[in-house]
């Protein structure tokens, strides 16, 4: 039994052509079988004919059950092999099932008739039986292949759909690594430059003076390369397990300070949220490397507000530039602070000011995660 199961399935694995040669095969084998014994009392020429035209029609029971099956019943009541009925009650019993029924009873007792020349209880309840076995086992095959057919269909479906969710979210942690790195090279790389400008416009400053810059340029590499380290091993894990501490606004502010920059701080983020304070300390860097590339020399205000009702507002503003700007950039930094506000519902503006200077704000709800997608869309389209 097994081996008759696992010989249908792999007939069934090699496609609906080789199922319909196999069945024309079985029906050709019982024609020939048909006319040497012979199974019905009617010349051999003819039971031949019936049992090709009943065999010849078995190859298209896919396209035309019915039809198929008044040809299959016909060549029974003629040469007495079943074969060509029974196939083709059995594949479209799924589709067709009432026609099929009454084409089965009608060759069954047909053939019984021609065969014995009368009809009785006996030859109906067979009859029947035949068809409804016959119908009944093409029904549970058809029911059990659409179903067989709709699970490997969801799975390669869901297959597809989780590829594509493991790729998106590879490349959102791809853009989120890509933002943090920028994030923090652009600035402890300007704090290193500013240093190093100050030694070189200062060549003739005292040894002392040389020394705290070169130590200063040092810590400030070591930080990078500590907070690139950081970044690079706990992202994946989520802020909560990131060992960076809270935001510092204060400490930010001095270490530009100790560079030689003019920066103002009015406010703080101590007590604000993690992920808010964290949005907004990311700003100000941004802010400050900015205002290092394109306005060298001018004072910049550091202005930090905010309200568990409100929300909070974050703003780095810089005078005009005393110098022409030596350095261009891509961009991006704005454009990846922008949607990192965006994703934990803020926004984000940045033009020139009234004084002619350059104002960068950015605006989130007091606790940040607790913002829609939805929310941040519609804030974004108001703005």
């Amino acid at each position: 039994m097994l081996s008759l199961r696992a010989a249908l399935r792999r007939m069934a694995a090699l496609g609906p052509h080789a199922i319909n040669a196999a069945s024309v095969a079985l029906c050709l084998f019982l024609t020939v079988l048909a006319v040497k014994t012979p199974w019905a009392p009617l010349p051999r020429p003819v039971i031949a004919a019936a049992g090709l035209a009943g065999t010849g029609a078995v190859w298209f029971r896919g396209r035309w059950p019915v039809a198929v099956a008044v040809a299959g019943a016909g060549a029974y009541v003629l040469s007495g092999n079943p074969g060509p009925l029974l196939i083709s009650l059995f594949s479209g019993a799924g589709t067709r099932f009432p026609a099929l029924a009454a084409i089965g009873m009608a060759g069954f007792l047909a053939q019984q008739w021609v065969d014995g020349g009368r009809l009785g209880t006996d030859a109906l309840i067979s009859a029947a039986t035949a068809t409804g076995v016959t119908l009944a086992a093409g029904a549970y095959a058809t029911t059990r292949r659409e179903l067989t057919r709709s699970l490997r269909e969801r799975a390669e479906r869901a297959e597809a759909e989780q590829r594509l969710r493991n790729e998106q979210a590879r490349s959102a942690e791809r853009g989120r690594i890509a933002r943090e790195m920028h994030d923090v090279l652009a600035h402890k790389v300007t704090l290193i430059s500013l240093h190093a400008g100050g030694l070189e416009v200062n060549a003739s400053a005292g040894p002392e003076r040389i020394e705290r810059e070169a130590a200063l340029i040092r810590v400030s590499a070591q930080e990078a390369l500590e907070e690139l380290r950081k970044i690079l091993g706990v992202l994946r894990a989520g802020p909560d397990d990131d060992d960076d501490g809270f935001p510092d606004l204060r400490r930010l502010v001095d270490s530009w300070r100790s560079a030689g920059g003019t920066v103002t701080l009015h406010g703080d983020i101590g007590t604000w949220p993690w992920e808010t304070a964290r949005a907004a300390h990311r700003l100000v860097q941004e802010g400050l490397t900015n205002a290092h590339k394109h306005a060298h020399g001018a004072p910049v205000t550091v202005t930090a507000t905010g309200s568990r009702e409100d929300g909070v507002t974050i703003a780095v503003t810089n005078g005009p530039s005393l110098q022409p700007s030596m350095e261009t950039g891509a961009g991006v930094g704005l454009v990846g602070l922008a949607e990192r506000f965006r994703l934990i519902g803020g926004t984000v503006r940045g033009g020139p000011d009234d004084a002619g200077g350059w104002r960068l704000e950015g605006r989130l709800p007091w606790h940040a995660t607790d913002a829609s997608p939805r929310e941040s869309h519609d804030q974004d389209t108001a703005g």
